[in-house]
């Protein structure tokens, strides 16, 4: 449910925009609010799991996560659709970390690696299928079915926790970090925030600006507070190694966004630019996201065959390039061409994503590794959610500029050649990796 509820409103946005009588560019909300409350709360999952339980807490998760479920679907307006992907997003980021944890507290150590292998297939599937099946509904009944469809599952979660997970004594209590989760979440929502008022122009460019810099200025705080902190919200320790840094903060960071862009624009630019109906706009990205999976079989063997540094370097460039042939796209373009070229844009995310979290960790010692996952959760979400906003930024940026009252195919086009500019950065960036990168975990694997 978390990881289908992340793509699955892409394609039913104009949809939504025409009911509630808002444009599509400000539905974009209803994405990143939820993607930014799970990047908010996820580091405070470790701590209520103690506080709570892990049993009583991923129950609890998932039935908060309903009932915000039904509150979406029954949104008469705007604001009250917000305010439940709001509270559905704070639930989500309990569902996964704690539902991980209880994997690898109950599974024996003999079957570990089959359990997290299993675990990590419905992270896969939810965002193939979530376009696809968010047009169908759409299409085919009203985009408030796609929240709806979560109850009777969420039902069924709720009751499979509370009847199969054993109870185990409450974790000794850690100080909570309140000064620290105030501050990341300051910074993360006020960043979001001024990003979506800057397209707008006049006073809101102002104001946009401001909120920008306030939120750099209080993410800095938080880098500062956590340094000092006995027991900071986030552990910052592994930064200091350099391939986590690189993969995790800085290039691989970027080039995350940059991906994070695409599923969002796509959708959007062949219902609008294509004129196609949400359904086949569904098919078009599950398309995408099958490169993804199809990617998944030779991800490994790649990594073994080749230094971690040649391949993000060479995929890196073929994922710039793919990303320039998707801002080609038009409705001229034969459909074979089109399915192809988002085929391989699919296969290079996909390989670009695996490289990279598996490079973030092939240095950082074990007592650093709780706190280095964490961050690396954070990171990621982050990115989703920044990429959401940098999206929507420059579709409304370049729709300013034609000083036009509607968006259009040539805006998609132009948005889709940014994501291909950071990707590009991030892989002139990666000139600075070492020619040994990553090798002793690869060496390791191989054995």
């Amino acid at each position: 449910m978390e990881t289908l509820d992340a793509t699955i409103v892409t394609t039913a946005l104009p949809a939504m925009a025409k009911s509630l009588g808002e444009s599509t560019l400000d539905l974009t909300a209803s994405i990143t609010v939820y993607l930014v409350a799970m990047t908010v709360f996820v580091p405070t999952a470790g701590w209520a799991s103690g506080r709570f339980g892990a049993r009583n807490l991923f129950a609890g998760a998932i039935a908060v996560f309903t009932l915000a479920s039904l509150l979406c679907g029954l949104s008469p307006s705007f604001w009250t659709l917000i305010s439940a992907r709001l509270l559905q997003g704070t639930a989500a980021a309990f569902m996964s970390p704690v539902g991980r944890l209880i994997v690898l507290r109950e599974a024996p150590k003999h079957h570990i690696i089959r359990a997290i292998a299993m675990i990590v297939w419905p992270a896969l599937i939810g965002p193939v299928v979530g376009p696809a099946l968010g047009g169908l509904i759409t299409t085919y009944a009203s985009w408030r079915w796609i929240f709806f469809i979560n109850i009777p599952l969420g039902l069924i979660g709720v009751y499979l926790v509370l009847n199969f997970v054993p109870k185990h004594a409450r974790e000794t209590r850690k100080p909570f970090d309140a000064l620290g989760f105030v501050l990341t979440a300051a910074s993360l929502t006020t960043l979001i925030y001024g990003l979506s008022l800057i397209p707008l122009g006049g006073h809101e460019l102002i104001s946009g600006g401001l909120f920008v810099g306030f939120g750099i200025g209080c993410g800095f705080v938080a880098v500062r507070h956590a340094l000092r902190h006995r027991t900071p919200l986030l552990d910052l320790a592994a930064v200091a190694v350099a391939t986590f840094a690189y993969s995790t903060v800085t290039a691989g960071m970027l080039a995350r966004i940059a991906i994070s862009m695409t599923p969002f624009l796509l959708p959007l630019m062949f219902q609008i630019g294509f004129h196609a109906s949400p359904f086949l706009a569904g098919i078009m990205l599950l398309v995408y996201m099958s490169g993804n999976l199809a990617m998944k079989s030779v991800t490994t063997p790649i990594l073994h065959r080749f230094s971690f540094r040649n391949v993000i370097q060479v995929n890196g460039a073929l994922c710039a390039l793919a990303l320039v042939a998707c801002a080609m796209l038009s409705p001229s373009v034969p459909s074979p061409v089109v399915y192809g070229v988002l085929f391989v844009a699919g296969m290079t995310r996909s390989m670009n994503f695996t490289s990279m979290s598996t490079l973030a960790f092939a240095d950082v010692p074990e007592r650093l590794r709780a706190g280095a996952t964490t961050l690396a959760a954070m990171a990621q979400q982050g990115a989703n959610a920044i990429g959401v906003a940098a999206a929507a930024l420059a579709l409304g940026l370049f729709q300013t500029i034609r000083k036009d009252a509607a968006l259009a195919l040539g805006d998609f086009q132009d948005a889709l050649l940014v994501a291909a500019m950071l990707m590009a950065i991030s892989v002139l960036w990666s000139v600075r990796l070492p020619h040994d990168a990553g090798s002793e975990l690869s060496q390791r694997s191989s054995r």
